[in-house]
């Protein structure tokens, strides 16, 4: 690490990272790719359909889909309001901490964190796994697919999976950003060469006896209970959804980093939606929800959907054999590009967290020539290769507990964010009908769904039935279910940690280095009333004088200024904007 320097600054922008090295194209690349959509369908889709052996969602997977994005999306545009106020890498830790305060934002860095270095796991996993899928189909030695099913050999290919795209991130975010225009663009066009001919053969008569025509009722889950299915099936979906947030973790080095990273995480989301919309249909339509055979109700077929329906859905022929080669490399593609992205945001946060000096300041050191956080990149990879190997030593099947326990992670800090958007907005919200909405009714409705969710998936999870192994029986942790032990558990190492670095250094925590303040109105010092200091982080100088909501202490003649827009307020413009609502 010797060719790394550490940065003074710790602002927005201030932190070392190359700048304008991604525009919003790139950014939507980055955001989508890393979701994973074909690894997350692959892994995920059939704990929304059932689990335990027994449906949860059914054929309703696809309204659990939808229902999933609107949380999803109310947090986006979050994340989009927050990153507009302060445009910086640590995005949640950041937020929450102007929000609530030090405790707070360290807890959801901490989420960002934790989730991901949990999500990496599962990644290698399925990474190291289909390696030998692929290479076996393409060299017809059976022999080679065969290691897929191996631990030892799986694990060692995921393991140099993690290595590999560590360096990459390492060497430089538009490297990164280049290698993802190709993976994504492979796997987009697979899945939908997959959901196509699907619904084809659907629609054609030429499906299975166990197909099922698609209705418009399976885009509707209300008319499930909402405790003991929904709750934990979004919990699950939210994994699917989950990553977006990554075209938001690298604003600092995009160009116009106030609004190009939120527009590209609100577009991610719904191009997201249109694909697992799209996929999650057609593989119910063809494979049926049965317990048997290629159901997406079987369990055997839980951990990878797409290896199950694949042989039956393009059969044995050479144009067959083709699309099922095609179809292991998009979820090798899938779990490498999101291997890939999943260092992204956690590298960034750990370097925003260092800069602010809550966690060791060794990890805000950035490679002089490459401009990346290098001890925060190779540090979380290496954290990473760590938690995979033990728990794959501890048992294969807590890996499958790590799907719903992400999903709790996911839950915790993507609605800690738009709890943090209404509250740092909170005394302009009503001053137009944009505010109210944006930053008020839809952050606080994305976090009090997924809050519930949190709590009514956490006590299914809590049950010691909820996940079985390939013999039957009870993964539990402590006699309750894995999944929700290993979600509280994860949480509750962040709490020792936090108590150990506030006792070794207690500067953050005390808010001298990132402290609590709000959205507000200054002063415009142009108006030439009063001479006034610039407004900005805790260690940028002095505030300006801060004008009311209802500018009932702005001088006569005087003007205020939007600490966040830059719009110029006026009680003429307060007025107006008053009569448009009416």
């Amino acid at each position: 690490m010797s060719s790394t320097v550490s940065q003074n600054g710790s602002g927005a922008g201030q932190k070392g990272l190359k700048k304008n090295a991604l525009g919003l194209l790139g950014s939507v690349v980055i955001g989508t790719a890393s979701t994973a959509p074909a690894y997350s369908l692959a892994a995920s889709l059939g704990f929304i359909v059932a689990s335990g052996g027994s449906l949860l969602a059914g054929v309703k997977a696809p309204g659990i889909m939808l229902i999933a994005f609107v949380p999803m999306f109310l947090i986006a545009i979050a994340y989009k309001e927050m990153n507009q106020a302060e445009p910086d890498c640590g995005t949640t830790f950041t937020w929450a901490t102007r929000a609530f305060g030090s405790i707070t934002g360290w807890m959801g860095g901490w989420g960002i964190i934790i989730a991901d270095i949990i999500c990496m796991s599962n990644l290698a996993q399925i990474a190291g796994a289909y390696s030998f899928t692929f290479v076996g189909q393409i060299t017809g030695n059976q022999a080679i697919s065969d290691l897929a099913k191996d631990t030892t050999w799986s694990t060692v290919a995921g393991v140099i999976w993690i290595l590999l795209m560590t360096y990459i991130c390492y060497r430089g975010i538009e490297v990164s950003a280049r290698m993802q225009y190709a993976l994504l663009g492979i796997e987009l066009i697979i899945l939908l060469v997959f959901a196509v001919y699907a619904l084809f053969r659907v629609y054609t008569g030429q499906a299975e006896s166990y197909s099922l025509t698609p209705q418009l009722d399976w885009f509707n889950p209300f008319t499930l209970d909402f405790g003991s299915i929904i709750a934990p099936a979004i919990l699950t979906a939210l994994f699917i959804y989950w990553g977006w947030d990554t075209a938001v973790s690298v604003n600092e080095e995009t160009k116009d980093p106030a609004k190009t990273s939120g527009r590209a995480a609100i577009i991610s989301t719904v191009l997201l939606l249109v694909t697992y919309l799209l996929v999650s249909t057609a593989a119910v339509a063809f494979a049926g929800t049965g317990t048997q055979g290629i159901g997406l109700g079987n369990p055997d077929n839980s951990g990878d959907v797409f290896l199950a329906i694949g042989p039956q859905l393009f059969g044995n022929s050479p144009l067959g054999t083709v699309f099922l080669v095609l179809l292991s490399a998009s979820v090798l593609t899938s779990a490498a590009a999101s291997t890939q992205t999943t260092i992204l945001p956690t590298a960034r946060t750990a370097l925003s967290m260092a800069a602010y000096k809550a966690i060791p300041t060794k990890f805000a050191s950035i490679h002089k020539k490459y401009l990346t956080p290098s001890w925060s990149t190779w540090g979380m990879g290496i954290i990473s290769v760590v938690f995979y190997l033990v728990f794959t030593m501890i048992s294969s099947s807590l890996l499958l507990a790590l799907i719903g326990s992400i999903g709790l992670m996911i839950a915790f800090y993507y609605g800690l964010t738009g709890f943090a958007a209404t509250w740092y907005y909170r005394r302009t919200i009503f001053r137009s009908v944009r505010n109210f909405f944006m930053r008020g009714l839809f952050p606080t409705l994305g976090g009090l769904m997924l809050l519930a969710a949190f709590i009514y998936g956490l006590q299914q999870f809590l049950l010691p039935d909820w996940l079985t192994d390939d013999n039957g029986d009870n993964v539990t942790i402590f006699g309750l279910g894995a999944v929700g032990v290993v979600g509280l558990m994860a949480l509750a190492v962040g709490v020792v940690l936090m108590v150990i670095w506030w006792i070794i250094k207690p500067d953050f925590f005390r808010g001298k280095t990132l402290s609590r303040r709000t959205h507000i109105l200054v002063l415009d010092e142009a108006t030439g009333l009063e001479k006034v200091s610039v407004f900005g982080a805790p260690d940028a100088g002095a505030e300006r004088d801060v004008i009311a909501p209802d500018l009932s202490n702005l001088p006569t003649g005087a003007v205020a200024i939007d600490t966040v827009t830059g719009e110029k307020v006026t009680r003429r413009s307060l007025r107006e904007a008053e009569n448009d609502k009416k």
